[in-house]
């Protein structure tokens, strides 16, 4: 692949790794997942370790890394929607 077409990916990869950062740390800090889709995040955590397991296939390092900060990110609000979810039926 060329430099352009690596730099387009590093780039676009760092965006959508750190795109979840933001909302794991207010939900880890605040424990508030009103609002939040359950059914979304488990959809979305399938699809990204899809994504990992599609890299591997590709022998593609950039697209497993950068999907895997993804995921390392969106796990910790899944398991917390669980949590309280979980919390609200008791």
């Amino acid at each position: 692949m060329n430099v352009i077409g690596e730099t387009l990916g590093v780039l676009a990869g760092i965006c959508t790794a750190v795109a979840f950062l933001p909302q794991a740390l207010q939900t880890i800090k605040t424990r508030d997942t009103k609002g939040m889709s359950l059914s979304t995040y488990i959809i979305y955590c399938i699809g990204i370790f899809l994504w990992i397991v599609y890299g591997g296939y590709l022998k593609s390092l950039q697209m497993m890394f950068f999907n895997g900060v993804s995921l390392l990110f969106a796990l910790p609000i899944l398991g917390i929607i669980i949590r309280n979810q979980c919390k609200s039926k008791k």
